[in-house]
């Protein structure tokens, strides 16, 4: 059977759109629609099996005060605590906020999107997995208020809030190269999203400008679900064999909590045999020994810019707010690159 939309209702009795969409979402009695208009209206959308479209439902119901938040994993430290920082904002502008995780996976993250626009949230703030173009899209195309935050799709036009990868990844790499360390190796995990992609280049066009070459023998993409259980043999492979690396980027702060606790159950003194530095921070990285350098990313920022954002677009203000972020990160020189 065909798939019918409202339009095609609307065009098969003679009538608006606008009184089409009302009476469907039950609100004909209150806009004076006729009773026996809305009966044809039912009657056929029931004989033709119409199955709304939740996007253009979600845009008709009205303002609910409630802010959807869609991040890959809400225990993560990062994520949290933007999501501390989103609550707390949109409870200034009196919103709340309903929290939710895709667990990277892109079906579960369209179901997700889907099932806030059924709660009637009035914006969406989505961390994605970068695998949703064509969700995005509709998103776009329907009108409906939207900010990404740390990841964002750099051919579709949206508003979003996320760091200067690039930058923070070829910062560090750099500092490693003006203390004197010539053997830096990388440890990623495997990722199509931009932000690794661009944390690698950033790596690279230091090692690059520094006068070094790639050695693809000394970089490691890790299984992100796996990263903990292949940790201790990529740092191996790293500080014991052949290419014997002086230093590690780590391109998130998990991956560098790993990487400490291995190379302390190898033996390897940090930072005089091995120096180490994190993208992105933990709370205890200052507390341990040694104390982890590391570039932060301005978590409070994040939130905080993502709610004005997006309040502005729900409420149709003009605050004069940038749409498209991009946020340095705080780069935090400590011990463990010897210094």
């Amino acid at each position: 059977m065909k798939k019918i939309f409202l339009k095609d209702i609307a065009e098969e009795l003679n009538l608006s759109k606008t009184a089409v969409s009302l009476v469907l979402n039950n609100r004909g009695d209150e806009n004076k629609i006729s009773q026996d208009t809305q009966k044809r209206i039912l009657d056929f959308a029931q004989k033709n099996n119409y199955r709304p479209n939740q996007m253009a439902r979600g845009l008709s119901l009205g303002k609910s005060e409630t802010i959807g938040l869609i991040v890959p994993n809400i225990s993560d430290i990062f994520y949290a605590r933007i999501a501390h920082h989103i609550e707390r904002k949109a409870k200034e502008f009196g919103y709340n906020v309903v929290f939710s995780s895709s667990n990277e996976n892109p079906t579960l993250e369209k179901e997700l999107i889907y099932s806030m626009l059924n709660r009637q949230v009035d914006g969406l703030i989505i961390a994605s997995t970068q695998k949703n173009k064509e969700e995005i899209l509709k998103l776009k195309e329907a009108d409906f208020p939207f900010v990404l935050i740390d990841r964002h799709y750099p051919d579709i036009k949206t508003n979003y809030v996320i760091v200067d990868n690039f930058g923070g990844a070829q910062n560090m790499t750099q500092h490693l190269l003006k203390n004197g360390r010539t053997k830096i190796g990388l440890i990623s995990i495997k990722s199509e999203l931009d932000a690794m992609q661009q944390r690698r280049l950033g790596y690279e066009t230091a090692l690059i400008a520094g006068g070094l070459k790639i050695d693809d023998q000394i970089i490691k993409e890790l299984d992100p679900f796996e990263y903990q259980s292949t940790m201790k043999g990529a740092i191996k492979d790293m500080v014991k064999g052949p290419k014997g690396v002086d230093a590690i980027v780590f391109t998130t702060h998990y991956l560098a909590a790993s990487g400490l606790r291995e190379l302390r159950s190898l033996h390897i003194k940090v930072p005089n045999e091995v120096a180490m530095i994190s993208f992105d921070e933990l709370g205890a990285f200052d507390l341990v020994e040694p104390p982890i350098t590391a570039s932060k990313q301005p978590v409070d920022e994040i939130g905080n810019l993502a709610v004005g954002i997006l309040v502005n677009d729900i409420e149709k203000k003009d605050l004069k707010i940038e749409h498209q972020r991009i946020l340095k990160t705080q780069f935090l020189v400590r011990k463990s690159c010897g210094v």
